[in-house]
């Protein structure tokens, strides 16, 4: 029975590599499925050959004595069970219903300001989702950022349920960038910014809002041949007014689960593509406010007021180049029965033009922005002036030079130098 433990030995190899193989492939691709049908089919030939020898053995039963031919029996069953869960999982992996995906970015920043210190700082934003099918979406992010004082700071930048009802509408319930204009939601980014910072006016207490919280409904339909409407709306809790020394310091629109007024804002975007390298948007919002924190202090009951949002965005490519300009502005109505009786408009515009350059490793990037606020300290013009290496299509290295006008002795009116290494992934 020399030949029968050879057969033996093999199968059990071979049904060995099988079940080794098989957690990997539960984590891997289509090129798993065809490496596992190959040993299968291996397996399966080795099989052929391990029953014809039984039964060469059945026909010639003087030469091989009852145990033996009974052992022989039980490793053909026992290569038979294994094949068939073999063949099992595949079938499962490939028709499985959900999707898990980790993503995200990083990065690591040098900033060198010309009246103070120069300091490095680093980030990181990872991003969850989690698809059953094609018709539910969860995704969220986190933002981890490293304080002065070496603390670590953790927001929550948005975190949605989306539900595809078809392929032209969107339904989305939870925490959400804002759809408002264009930067916010698409280019904010690290990896795909093409400089190291914000155009002014787009950040906390600034120009454009930052997230909501409620329900939106966005999607887009394509018009002829070539051009396509996009579209969101949505409703939510809307902003709230940050008064100090008895004026608005800011318009907090950065996203909150309570709403302290009482009253919602509702507003959305419509976007168009005349062809796919020219998008031309409006984006507006309406809405009340009210004053919900003085100097630090909680308040409450304070009069309500008009609270609009207006923007409007055009973005165009042509080869190597690329064009944006976005204007946006917050405004709210006076008050006078309020702790903070003078309202104000928040507003800011970008122009921002790049360019690639050798076989795309490189980056020109030249930025102007107008920010104005109803603080003179607040207030400013910046021309950005940048360079990027692309280490790959979602890695650079990015060094810029800003320019800054505002009031002087002010924050607003130093230049800078600033270095940056982002990563998405």
């Amino acid at each position: 029975m020399k030949s029968s433990n050879r057969w033996k030995n093999t199968v059990i190899s071979v049904s060995a590599l099988l079940i080794t193989a098989t957690p990997a492939f539960a984590q891997t691709d289509a090129s798993r499925i065809a490496e596992l049908e190959e040993k299968m089919s291996l397996l399966s030939e080795q099989l052929a050959a391990l029953q014809s020898e039984l039964s060469q053995v059945k026909t010639e039963g003087q030469t091989a004595t009852a145990e033996e031919i009974q052992s022989l029996r039980t490793e053909v069953g026992a290569a038979r069970q294994i094949a068939l869960q073999a063949t099992q999982r595949p079938n499962v992996m490939t028709s499985t219903t959900s999707t898990t995906h980790l993503s995200g970015y990083a990065s690591a920043d040098f900033i060198s300001p010309e009246n103070g210190n120069s300091a490095f700082t680093a980030n990181f934003n990872p991003m969850f989702h989690f698809q059953w099918k094609d018709k539910i979406l969860w995704e969220a992010e986190l933002a981890f950022e490293l304080q002065e004082d070496g603390e670590t700071e953790v927001e929550l930048e948005y975190t949605t349920i989306d539900f595809f009802l078809n392929d032209n509408i969107i339904f989305i319930a939870g925490k959400f960038l804002s759809p408002l204009g264009n930067f916010r939601q698409n280019l904010h980014p690290s990896w795909i910014n093409k400089l190291p910072s914000a155009p002014p006016g787009f950040g906390h207490d600034g120009a454009a809002p930052i997230a909501e919280v409620g329900m939106q409904l966005r999607g887009g339909v394509n018009v002829g041949t070539n051009s396509k409407i996009t579209y969101a709306g949505y409703v939510g809790n809307g902003p709230i007014l940050e008064g100090e020394g008895g004026e608005i310091h800011g318009i907090n629109a950065g996203g909150f689960a309570g709403d302290a007024d009482g009253r919602k804002v509702v507003g959305g975007r419509i976007s168009y593509l005349p062809f796919p390298r020219l998008e031309i948007a409006v984006s507006s919002a309406f809405g009340d406010a009210a004053v919900t924190e003085d100097d630090g202090f909680a308040v409450s009951g304070d009069p309500l007021r008009n609270y609009n949002v207006f923007g409007f965005d055009v973005t165009y490519q042509w080869k190597d180049f690329d064009f944006r300009s976005e204007y946006i502005s917050q405004d709210v109505a006076d008050s006078a029965l309020s702790i903070s009786p003078e309202g104000g408009k928040w507003e800011t515009w970008y122009a921002q033009g790049a360019y690639k350059f050798a076989n795309a490793k490189w980056e020109g990037v030249l930025r102007f922005t107008d920010y104005t606020t109803p603080h003179p300290d607040l207030s400013q013009e910046q021309w950005a002036i940048g360079l990027g290496y692309l280490v790959s299509s979602s890695a650079m290295i990015k060094a810029a030079y800003e320019i800054n006008t505002g009031l002087t002795g002010e924050i607003s009116d130093d230049d800078r130098w600033l270095l940056q290494v982002a990563y998405g992934y």
